[in-house]
């Protein structure tokens, strides 16, 4: 057991517990600052974020807009699988043009003009879901923008979770079948793997019960734009430091 790892967890796993994301967007960049290279983040990660995930689709799936599930099915996933498988090659370094964009994204019910920005890059939503799941099956970073246009959506508290959480969660089982089958099952299922996800569930449960049953709409909706803000520094941060 690593206990930077673990301290990774702990605050990964409380911010995805709140948004349905979390554990790959910060935990990826801040595994990659200790030293982790990407394909060892993912192994630790994903396992993780999948599971908060499933427990937050059991709680909730009677509020999944399903529409926008179908469109991350058929048009993100054969990207995320496709870019994963060649992820060891192609290296892209987009961070910084995602971070802006989140920022922006946080930013749009208080400017505007950002607000006409992000009603007219969500408009063509095919595109979107496309260019989404090309992001992060390269760079791990597709939550991001998936937060982003959820953002954009009317939903309410429940809604904008369950939906976050079954998308970002069918990220994740794809991406775990893709390397179980690419790098082996044994790449995945390490010895410590119960005990990171044991960490991520105790996390899970202490947050809906201490912070997200409090949470009104219009509260969580404004801490969303927040955690928008936030990861978008940290993706631009990310993009200019970790080359």
């Amino acid at each position: 057991m690593h206990w930077d790892i673990l301290a990774t967890i702990l605050l990964t796993a409380t911010i995805q517990s709140l948004f349905g994301v979390g554990v790959l967007l910060f935990g990826t960049p801040i595994l990659l600052v200790l030293g982790y290279d990407f394909i060892s983040a993912l192994t630790i990660l994903l396992p993780i974020s999948l599971t908060i995930n499933l427990l937050q689709v059991s709680k909730d799936y009677r509020h999944i807009h399903l529409p926008f599930y179908r469109l991350i099915l058929t048009l993100s996933i054969p990207c995320v699988v496709l870019c994963l498988l060649v992820v060891a090659t192609l290296k892209m370094n987009i961070g910084s043009l995602v971070g802006v964009f989140l920022i922006v994204a946080a930013l749009k019910s208080v400017y505007t003009p950002f607000n006409r920005l992000i009603e007219s890059l969500v408009r063509y939503e095919r595109t979107y879901f496309i260019a989404m799941g090309i992001v992060h099956g390269l760079t791990n970073l597709g939550g991001s923008l998936l937060t982003a246009i959820i953002h954009s959506k009317p939903y309410d508290k429940q809604q904008t979770r369950a939906t976050t959480a079954a998308s970002y969660g069918t990220f994740a089982l794809f991406q775990l079948v893709t390397l179980g089958l690419s790098l082996g099952p044994s790449a995945i299922a390490t010895p410590v793997t119960g005990l990171y996800m044991a960490v991520g569930v105790s996390m899970f449960l202490a947050t809906e019960l201490l912070l997200y049953s409090k949470l009104s709409t219009e509260r969580y909706r404004a801490t969303f734009a927040v955690f928008l803000f936030l990861s978008g520094t940290v993706l631009i941060f990310k993009s200019i430091f970790l080359r």
